[in-house]
């Protein structure tokens, strides 16, 4: 029987991509927030002959997070987990920018974590902004609340986002904290999803060709491939072929870290 992987955001560049990675070994199942974009998803994976079931699902609320893993549970085992869905400093307002990426970060692995077994990979996707983020600016006292008050763990880093100043620089802070949050989230989880024989780990993807990463040109994300390693920004299928490498038997012994996926713009900037 195969097993289940979960796509969260699969409806989007990076997670339609993943989807289409995994399509031969896995049945999927992707998420999204909007119907009508999953319908498209779903008829897209349709013409390369993979069969996948959609579900709406808001990763902010247990609730529908609970449902989604429930309906997948209904196929086989649920082995894998992508969890690309998030949102950027273009696309909402700070809180709920830290609501969907933080939060939702914990209700997808809480979810999983009853489920996970034997060789179970739980992928998240963090960002480059996270290793652009100053550590002073970093509230890790505030992180230890996940586990036990989420709603106080975004009240503690709102508090610190609220320092800046309105606009891009609040909303772009809000999004490096959540992702260096992801980040530092998969190295506390670690040592209870091995428990299990589970692994949990992160990827940061750079400037990417994708809808969400079109926004992040925007707002300064392009002039940053000026200094880049390379100078491009990475294709749907690169990152793609990461997070599915990661998910996959062949990374068995990966977990508790976070994978640099960012075309050396990090280490352009380092120089």
């Amino acid at each position: 029987m195969q097993t289940v992987a979960i796509i969260t955001g699969g409806a989007g560049g990076m997670g339609l991509a993943t989807a289409r990675r995994l399509g031969a070994t896995h049945r999927i199942v992707i998420s999204d927030v909007k119907p009508e974009r999953l319908d498209a998803a779903v008829a897209s994976l349709g013409e390369q002959d993979i069969a996948s079931r959609a579900v709406v699902c808001d990763v902010t609320d247990r609730n529908s997070v609970d449902a989604l893993f429930n309906q997948a549970a209904t196929l086989g085992p649920v082995s894998t987990v992508i969890h690309t869905a998030g949102l950027s400093p273009q696309m909402a307002d700070a809180e709920t920018i830290l609501r969907v990426n933080a939060l939702g970060t914990i209700h997808i692995s809480e979810a999983f974590h009853p489920m996970a077994s034997e060789g179970s990979a739980l992928v998240h996707v963090s960002s480059m902004s996270a290793y652009l983020l100053p550590d002073l600016l970093v509230p890790k006292r505030a992180f230890a609340n996940a586990f036990t008050q989420p709603d106080r763990l975004i009240r503690k880093i709102m508090s610190r986002v609220r320092l800046m100043p309105n606009g891009l620089y609040r909303t772009g802070m809000a999004y490096a904290v959540s992702k260096r949050f992801v980040q530092w989230y998969c190295q506390a989880s670690a040592g209870r999803f091995g428990e299990k024989g589970a692994r949990i780990l992160s990827v940061s993807p750079g400037t990417f060709d994708t809808e969400m990463g079109r926004l992040e040109e925007k707002s300064g994300a392009a002039d940053m491939l000026k200094t880049a390693a390379l100078k491009r920004p990475g294709r749907p299928e690169e990152i793609a072929a990461l997070i599915a490498f990661c998910a996959s038997s062949e990374a068995s012994y990966i977990t508790g870290v976070d994978i640099l996926c960012d075309g050396g713009v990090v280490a352009g900037r380092q120089r």
